[in-house]
């Protein structure tokens, strides 16, 4: 199983997100023409309207092609997500800081943090889709796994006394689709409104490390 060290050394390819390993360049075609059609299946008509069956029709195919490629209707909203991912991945493991490696931790989880809610300003309901076929899918996925390890690893850098790996998931969990939609659509919040509210948060756990704490707060650390 490949590691977050291994990504950052770029040994690795990066998660994939609901696709096999490996395809024939005419197994990889056929699945990027049905990504087309399932894109446009969104663009036109929303989330809502993506079925198996649905895509299968208009992309004038068999509907067991469709599950062939994807599985299920969670494998085809995870392959839709799957490139903006690689990129997102691509930008706070490897590109510019502040995303990216050279600026200090909490102004790289600050970025991380900002660029995630941008990405659910468009795609939040691809995201609930794919998220709400199983209870812990989200926690499963690879992207979940990359995102938490890549912030436990920043808040580790930042506060060595503090709980790394419990709070990289509590941060995350600020960052669900749900919570995200109920945020804008229901209490009308902006997402620089959001973004204000993650970097009070972040501005606590800045605050300097108390010069007397002797002992650590994660016990999962080794």
């Amino acid at each position: 199983m490949e590691t977050y060290n291994d990504q950052l050394s770029g040994r690795v390819m990066l998660p994939v997100l609901g696709q096999p390993a490996a395809e024939r360049s005419d197994a990889a075609r056929n699945r990027q023409a049905l990504l087309a059609v399932a894109q446009t299946i969104v663009a036109s008509s929303g989330v809502a309207a993506l079925s198996m069956d649905g895509l299968a029709a208009q992309a004038g195919v068999g509907v067991g092609t469709v599950y062939r490629r994807f599985k299920d209707r969670a494998g085809l909203a995870y392959a839709l997500l799957d490139h903006g991912e690689r990129r997102f991945q691509e930008e706070f493991l490897f590109g510019s800081p502040p995303l990216g490696p050279g600026a200090p931790p909490i102004a790289r989880i600050r970025a991380f943090l900002h660029a995630y809610i941008d990405r659910l300003d468009t795609q939040a309901e691809l995201h609930l889709f794919a998220e709400c076929h199983a209870p812990t899918a989200r926690f499963r996925s690879g992207a979940y796994q990359t995102h938490r390890a890549h912030l436990a690893l920043l808040l580790t850098q930042a506060r060595p006394d503090i709980s790394a790996n419990y709070l990289a998931d509590a941060l995350l969990a600020l960052l669900g689709a749900g919570l995200f939609l109920h945020q804008r659509r229901e209490l009308h919040l902006t997402t620089n409104q959001m973004k204000a509210g993650l970097d009070q948060l972040l501005n606590c756990l800045d605050a300097a490390t108390e010069p007397n704490a002797t002992r650590t707060l994660d016990a999962e650390r080794h």
